[in-house]
């Protein structure tokens, strides 16, 4: 991790204690990056509630409760699944603060180098924000390798969270 993620990382941390508010991440493609870059800064357990992997479907319904037939309409790299997976991020963590102070923050996408398809191309990713009466997607096409696509997912689903939290969120992009 480069010294500006951790800034970023940092930033974010300060903001979410700023607004005492708390984040949940639920990461498909990023596997854990978003949590590994906000747990690298001392102190986090301050606002930093958990995380989920959930790469697979199964996964995503079974621990994030997103609904079957959302993912056989839409797919898992969607605007609608990725709002599921950070609303289901927040009801599945929030336990020990109101689920109102609770952010979620979900990524899906194509990493790369396969699983693309015309209709969804490598370096495609999604990015939920949930919050309490605010439930956004933002749509990305990358065009790194696999870790670089990676990197970018999870640097841009901060920028969003501090963006939200300044009290200045971003118009979806989907």
């Amino acid at each position: 991790m480069d010294a500006s993620n951790i800034e970023l990382a940092a930033l974010a941390g300060d903001w979410l204690r700023r607004t005492n508010k708390f984040l949940v991440t639920a990461e498909s493609c990023t596997g854990g990056l978003i949590g590994d870059w906000i747990t690298n800064v001392a102190g986090s357990s301050d606002y930093y509630l958990g995380g989920v992997v959930a790469y697979s479907n199964q996964a995503k319904m079974a621990v994030l409760g997103v609904p079957p037939g959302m993912l056989a309409q839409y797919g898992a790299v969607s605007e609608e699944t990725v709002v599921d997976m950070a609303r289901g991020a927040r009801k599945l963590l929030a336990a020990e603060v109101a689920e109102e102070r609770t952010i979620g923050l979900s990524v899906s996408g194509i990493a790369g180098p396969g699983g693309g398809t015309p209709e969804k191309p490598v370096g495609l990713v999604y990015i939920g924000l949930s919050a309490a009466g605010f439930d956004r997607a933002y749509r990305f096409i990358w065009l790194e390798d696999r870790l670089g696509n990676k990197r970018r997912s999870a640097r841009e689903a901060l920028l969003l969270l501090v963006e939200y939290l300044m009290g200045n969120p971003r118009e979806s992009h989907v």
